[in-house]
């Protein structure tokens, strides 16, 4: 049987799934990324591009210029539109220099033991920070909703204990997504054929 020239929709909706099961049944989901070849890659890819984008959000978000971004000094949004476009737009920028920096850092590291291509240690990337964009479905809304536009503001009432478990959530979230990022790795690297198809 010949290979069909793209995949079928129902291959990109089972990996968009994959990118929210991929936070409760890791194993599978990193090792349907063994298949490096276009088609699967290409079937992945409206997943990878999701977890990218809310990713580099989340990320933005949880930067010390978000904290400040409507200081009037600062960088100085005017209102939660003008966050909601920053963080939109810091976010594209940030997720893809993680995902493609970050990406050839490790695929550099990762020569030393070989079997693995740039693009799926992309993928492995992009899939890993999945608990980092879970913060920007779950977290987010409630600490917004606790603290409103304070979040966005130098000493506003989102500082003390309350700020602290957010805080904390956050970095259990990134802890989550070094663990799947380290597992994934492992889990790609341990099949001898998963370079067998060329980077894209």
């Amino acid at each position: 049987m010949a290979a069909t020239a793209r995949p079928a929709p129902a291959d990109e909706l089972v990996w968009l799934k994959r990118a929210v099961l991929v936070l409760v049944a890791p194993r599978m989901v990193l090792a349907g990324i063994r298949d490096d070849s276009d088609d699967a890659a290409k079937a992945r890819s409206e997943a990878v591009l999701a977890l990218v984008i809310l990713a580099g959000i989340a990320s933005v978000l949880w930067s010390p210029v978000g904290g400040r971004v409507m200081d009037v000094n600062g960088v100085h949004a005017q209102d939660a539109l003008d966050v909601a476009v920053w963080a939109f737009i810091g976010g594209l920028l940030y997720g893809a220099v993680l995902y493609f920096g970050g990406g050839l850092l490790l695929y550099l590291f990762t020569c030393i033991v070989g079997g693995i291509t740039y693009r799926q240690v992309r993928h492995v990337l992009a899939f890993a920070s999945a608990p980092i964009a879970l913060s920007l479905l779950l977290v987010w809304p409630v600490r917004i909703a606790v603290y409103g536009e304070d979040v966005f503001r130098s000493g506003g009432s989102d500082r003390g204990a309350g700020n602290w478990v957010f805080a904390g959530l956050a970095l259990a979230l990134l802890a989550w997504s070094v663990v799947l990022l380290a597992l994934g790795l492992r889990i790609v690297l341990s099949n001898p054929s998963s370079s067998s198809a060329g980077i894209s």
